[in-house]
């Protein structure tokens, strides 16, 4: 029997989707109005795809915890995970050669890999699933085989395909709008999904053809790999001196538009790349004025609008065809026709050092999370959140003390050459350039109030002397 392995694709930022994704917690964690996030849409669409035993992710390793959090609240049982992490980013050429290499090793030439990108959303899972078995069934004659969607409208912000029947003619940038008015009339057209399907033998051979460069530094980085079992799976860590030095270049580039006899798959499987607000909102139903709301709001004389807020209260008065998106620290209102423009937002917090581009006011860890409370001169408030079992680093601060209050829960807490126990209502003081750490040993979630005071509060300001999760 065929031996099928998804391999999920994480990466990019989804800047055109500020500020709900930001570097430290990108597009495929944004969560929908289900409550699930994309890479948990994409994961349950690998994992229901038949005889599937195994998936892989690969994904920065900074990522490798956040998103074992996702699958893990998932509850699906029967299927194992292998992540395996880049330590930079490479583009989409060197993740298929990795993911090719490490099936080709551990299942053999035959094996078809399903390469998914982990930000995409597939909403008819039983299309999908027919989709595939025609991709599984071509890729075990020796092609490489892409999913074409069948256009709805004339779309510029995609790639095309052109076919002929099954196979691939053509692959064609991003058109303008009178060229992709051209392509949907002609019916010749797909718009290109980034979703691909294939055995391991072939890509091996067509990267061997076509980009052997990638596929060598690749080897390396693999051969040179740290290996660990976590919880859910297998943890393989690419080599960093290696993977550095693997050409940056996406699949489409370095095989697609070189290989010929590519073959594709045309499917309706209510697919998008959620690559703009506009996408997003798409998969919100309308009201009867056409607003498209997620969250708490009030509206008067508003229409055409989109409306997304976790937290506060949105009131909108006499508007029309805006994007209104509000996070714990910022806010965006676009028009519908310059969403995106959003990336341009982004560019400019990182040219003024604004930590908006990269961390939301909630940050993960391994551990848990913490929330920025308030923040001032000298002194910044924290709510710390610990997973049953968790613990943080024992750890140093050089230019800040703490002083931390147990909520709810139990804490287990290292401060200098003490080691106590605090409950709810209690408190401890840890001064400046004093050894400590923090532990949850109950069952329950331990939360925390940390208040910092000192004359440099940034995260940086930390030494760490031990730390079960591999951190310096």
């Amino acid at each position: 029997m065929t031996k099928i392995i998804p391999a999920i694709m994480g990466g990019g930022v989804g800047a055109r989707l500020w500020p709900l994704s930001r570097e430290t917690h990108p597009k495929p964690f944004i969560r929908l109005a289900d409550g699930k996030s994309l890479l948990q849409h994409t994961f349950l669409n690998a994992a229901a795809l038949p005889g599937v035993e195994r998936v892989l992710t690969i994904t920065n390793r900074e990522l490798f915890f956040k998103t074992e959090d996702e699958y893990r609240g998932l509850n699906v049982s029967g299927i194992e995970s292998t992540y395996l992490l880049e330590p930079v980013g490479r583009d989409t050429a060197a993740a298929g050669a990795i993911v090719t290499l490490h099936v080709q090793q551990v299942f053999g030439d035959d094996a078809v890999i399903m390469l998914l990108p982990a930000d995409h959303m597939i909403r008819e899972g039983d299309a999908f699933r027919a989709a595939a078995a025609k991709a599984i069934a071509l890729a075990g004659t020796g092609r490489l085989v892409t999913f074409g969607i069948e256009p709805e409208y004339p779309e510029t912000g995609y790639g095309y395909i052109e076919a002929d029947g099954e196979n691939v003619v053509r692959f064609v940038e991003k058109p303008d709008l009178e060229r992709a008015r051209e392509y949907l009339a002609s019916g010749r057209f797909y718009w290109n999904s980034g979703m691909f399907c294939f055995t391991a033998g072939t890509m091996a051979r067509l990267m061997e053809e076509h980009c052997p460069d990638i596929l060598a530094k690749s080897r390396e980085a693999l051969l040179a790999a740290r290996h660990s079992s976590v919880a859910s799976g297998l943890r393989i860590e690419l080599d960093a001196t290696d993977f550095s030095q693997v050409p940056k270049k996406s699949i489409d580039y370095a095989i697609l538009e070189k290989a010929g006899n590519i073959a594709v798959v045309g499917c309706d499987i209510g697919w998008s790349d959620i690559g703009s607000w506009k996408a997003l909102a798409d998969l919100t139903q309308p009201d009867d004025k056409g607003n498209r709301i997620n969250g708490d709001t009030v509206l008067h004389d508003t229409e055409g609008c989109y409306i997304n807020s976790s937290e506060r209260l949105i009131g909108v008065v006499g508007v029309k065809d805006l994007i209104i998106v509000d996070s714990a620290d910022a806010i965006l209102v676009a028009h519908k026709d310059e969403v995106q423009n959003v990336k341009q937002l982004v560019t400019q917090l990182k040219e003024r050092g604004h930590e908006a581009h990269n961390v939301h006011r909630t940050v993960h860890r391994p551990w848990g999370t913490y929330t920025v409370l308030e923040e001032g001169e000298r002194f910044k408030i924290k709510r710390i959140e610990v997973k049953p079992g968790a613990s943080l680093s024992l750890q140093m601060h050089h230019h800040r003390s703490e002083h931390w209050v147990v909520v709810s829960g139990t804490a287990k807490v290292v401060n200098g050459d003490r080691e106590i126990i605090l409950t709810t209502n209690e408190s401890t003081y840890i001064p400046c350039g004093t050894r400590h750490r923090l532990e949850n040993p109950g069952i329950m979630q331990l939360v925390m109030i940390e208040v910092q005071s000192g004359d440099y509060l940034g995260e940086d300001d930390i030494v760490r002397f031990e730390d079960v999760y591999g951190r310096r």
